[in-house]
């Protein structure tokens, strides 16, 4: 499928980058309107490039260009203007955006200052979360029921990833946890890259490079 698709047809293969891909979901799975956005993984809102819907902007980095400097996993934080600390009200959004980060401070590059920012290998995880960044998501499961209205919709970016030699499959575990926290799963939409994720430090291939993503679709409803 071309970036722009035909109006007609939305495939489960997506071939491009996520801004295009991003707007076909927002007109094809909402039944109520599908504003007002929350993108609490804001970063530098790449995402949306090219877009002209308002989104509220929500990041833990305050470095970014932000309404709410905040944790996904408290939707709690301080306005950077007015330095006030506030919580998410309940059901105050009817989509939320959500793309975490997908390897933890292993996937560090120090060859390329902008990849831990970019890709979130920020974070340090390790043996008690068996290399695996699952364990974000079920506080953030949590904390989207609560922000999201009747039938509102999170549109969740997960990629799986390879650790200590051993496959880790997050959409497994994200589909699992979203289930558990009262969500329904309606969709799953396979976006594949151009060119697999891959550092320099990288040396020894065991498994097949990773060029793909899931952009994964849950209602607070039924499908």
């Amino acid at each position: 499928m071309s970036e722009q698709g035909s109006p007609g047809e939305f495939s489960s293969v997506w071939e491009g980058s996520d801004a295009p891909l991003l707007e076909r979901m927002l007109e094809f799975y909402p039944r109520i309107t599908p504003e007002p956005i929350l993108d609490c993984t804001f970063n530098s809102g790449k995402i949306w490039k090219n877009s002209t819907r308002t989104v509220f902007r929500m990041d833990i980095d305050a470095s970014f260009d932000l309404d709410l400097v905040g944790d996904f996993r408290t939707m709690t934080g301080v306005d950077p203007r007015t330095r006030t600390v506030y919580r998410v009200a309940d059901a105050s959004f009817a989509t939320i955006v959500f793309d975490p980060p997908h390897i933890g401070g292993y996937g560090r590059d120090k060859s390329n200052k902008d990849f831990g920012r970019e890709y979130g290998a920020t974070i340090n995880v390790g043996k008690a979360n068996d290399w695996n960044l699952s364990f974000l998501y079920p506080p953030f499961l949590e904390q989207a029921y609560r922000v999201l209205v009747p039938e509102g919709l999170v549109f969740a970016k997960v990629c799986d990833q390879v650790c200590n030699h051993a496959a880790k499959w997050p959409h497994v575990d994200f589909v699992n946890f979203a289930i558990a926290a009262g969500f329904t799963v309606c969709d799953v939409i396979v976006k594949v890259r151009i060119n697999p994720l891959k550092s320099s430090r990288w040396k020894q291939q065991l498994h097949a490079r990773k060029r793909h993503s899931f952009w994964i679709v849950l209602r607070k409803g039924r499908c």
